[in-house]
């Protein structure tokens, strides 16, 4: 991962980013140098797509096609897709597309490297916890026994030469721990076949971008979000081409008679994740398994986390802590600027 310096920016909502595009251009370069972009409305969330050059508005519709088909794909409640499907006729092999396949196999990669931490097979029970039509309640432990007895993962069976996967006898999915991730990774890869060479795609707590420094040279810049503030953030990462991707009880909770319920759970349990963190921010060069590692990583704790990254030379955290602690992992050290009050900033050698 290469890092370096640069002038911070913000854009506000869950992570904040600001793009800068060459000051000054002779005519015959300015094409390859003008910024375009895009706002589209897809799973549930506002993504901004800007790329740079000539071939970058072309990229973007693309882009925007590409995002919309997945959103029906990978959405367990759109009949067409092909999650819906899977949950449909769990018990026999289902025919998926490629997609569904990619984002099937880092899921389950993940589920396996982290112990279960990150569990699509929740789907059921996040639904129970309102989650999904926002219609909240707190299931009882009767509930969410019987729902978690439905849970078997760890059999799910995927054939890539069939290109079928196989769910257990009454078992339900989603991926929407990582399907923004994995959305964001095909974007950027349509841009880069088209041949833009810098870009940056924000789809909420989810940033990636394309090439090591934006047209002017300089390097991307990335907010991470306070979580007691989401309208500042605790610091600026500076990188090259990454994603960044964060996780936090404050993106989506309830309360009900005094309590806060998150929509991160334990998969162990069925319910709201209650350790030691606030957020977990992970970066890494796949957007799709920084997505999941997020999501699973913070259901581990700090502990767990470091523990992991420790293993794992590619990823790279920052973690912030119900103490007010904001945790930097030694990769990040150099591409780190503070920008928080009220926060203890520790740095990992």
């Amino acid at each position: 991962m290469h890092c370096k310096k640069l002038t911070p920016l913000l854009l506000a909502i869950l992570i904040f980013i600001m793009l800068t595009s060459c000051a000054a251009a002779a005519k015959d370069s300015a094409s390859n140098d003008e910024k375009y972009q895009k706002q589209v409305y897809a799973m549930d969330t506002v993504m901004i797509l800007t790329a740079y050059g000539e071939n970058a508005e072309e990229a973007l519709e693309e882009a925007e096609e590409a995002i919309l088909s997945l959103e029906s794909d990978l959405d367990p409640e759109t009949e067409d897709g092909s999650v819906y499907a899977l949950n449909q006729n769990a018990g026999t092999a289902v025919a998926v597309s490629e997609d569904c396949m990619n984002i099937m196999s880092t899921t389950l990669a993940v589920f396996q490297e982290t112990g279960g931490a990150l569990d699509p097979g929740l789907y059921p029970i996040i639904k129970a916890w309102g989650f999904i039509s926002g219609e909240y309640r707190v299931p009882s432990q009767e509930e969410l026994d019987v729902l978690l007895a439905q849970m078997d993962t760890a059999s799910i069976q995927l054939d890539e030469e069939s290109m079928t996967v196989t769910l257990p006898a009454g078992m339900e999915v989603s991926f929407g721990a990582a399907a923004k991730g994995y959305t964001a990774q095909k974007v950027l890869d349509i841009m880069a076949e088209a041949g833009v060479e810098s870009a940056i795609v924000s789809l909420g707590g989810n940033v990636q971008t394309l090439g090591d420094t934006k047209p002017d040279g300089s390097q991307w810049t990335v907010a991470v979000i306070d979580p007691n503030d989401t309208g500042s953030y605790v610091g600026l990462l500076h990188t090259g081409q990454t994603a960044v991707v964060t996780s936090g009880g404050y993106q989506r909770y309830f309360e009900e008679d005094g309590v806060t319920y998150i929509h991160i759970l334990n998969p162990e349990t069925g319910c709201p994740v209650d350790n030691d963190l606030l957020s977990m921010t992970v970066v890494t060069s796949d957007g799709t398994r920084a997505d999941a590692l997020s999501t699973a990583l913070f259901v581990l704790g700090s502990e767990g986390a470091l523990e992991y990254a420790e293993s794992h030379e590619d990823v790279e955290l920052v973690i912030i802590t119900k103490d007010n602690r904001v945790v930097v992992t030694a990769g990040l050290a150099d591409c780190f600027s503070e920008s928080g009050e009220g926060y203890t900033y520790e740095y990992l050698g």
